[in-house]
């Protein structure tokens, strides 16, 4: 058996899930020793399947099943979810992990358009694509930025954020 962890995108506002609820399904679905973390849509869970991208599909079906809408929902093994935070291009920005947000993104980009983001970047912020991890510091928060809001589509492939503080936990609860 191997662990994974799930990270959903999209839930907040119009598109409420319990946790309880995803805890429930990924169960439903054969998944084991199911842990969510917080409201924003994250599960550590154990299989023996290997095809993550069928997994994640199968859960974004079932939770449209249930709840009539299907989050985009992407799947790191716990080496993925290591090298993201090994890589970390801005450790000084770890003391501040609300500042810190790492993209967790469904592929490489292929045509990643940097340039673009780059024109959106504000004074202070920074960012750097590494793989299949976008990292961003926004030492002024997300909420105003041009650049955060335009990640998906100046990369051209889906993803979902985390901000530091959450990707730590995550690791902690892998590591558990």
């Amino acid at each position: 058996m191997r662990t994974y962890i799930a990270l959903l995108r999209g839930l907040g506002g119009k598109y409420t899930l319990p946790m309880q609820g995803l805890a429930e399904i990924m169960l439903e679905l054969g998944l084991r020793d199911v842990r969510t973390y917080i409201q924003s849509g994250n599960a550590i869970f154990r299989s023996d399947r290997a095809s993550t991208g069928e997994i994640a599909e199968e859960i974004s079906s079932a939770i449209n099943e249930r709840y009539g809408f299907a989050p985009r929902v992407i799947i790191l093994t716990p080496e993925e979810l290591r090298e993201a935070v090994a890589s970390n291009p801005y450790p000084e920005a770890e003391s501040a992990p609300t500042t810190l947000h790492l993209t967790f993104l469904s592929s490489v980009p292929e045509h990643p358009d940097l340039v673009k983001l780059e024109r959106l970047r504000q004074a202070g912020e920074r960012f750097t694509l590494r793989g299949r991890t976008f990292y961003f510091h926004a030492p002024n928060g997300v909420g105003r930025s041009k650049l955060f809001a335009s990640i998906e589509r100046a990369l051209g492939v889906p993803g979902t954020a985390r901000n530091w503080r959450t990707v730590c936990r995550l690791l902690e609860m892998v590591d558990q």
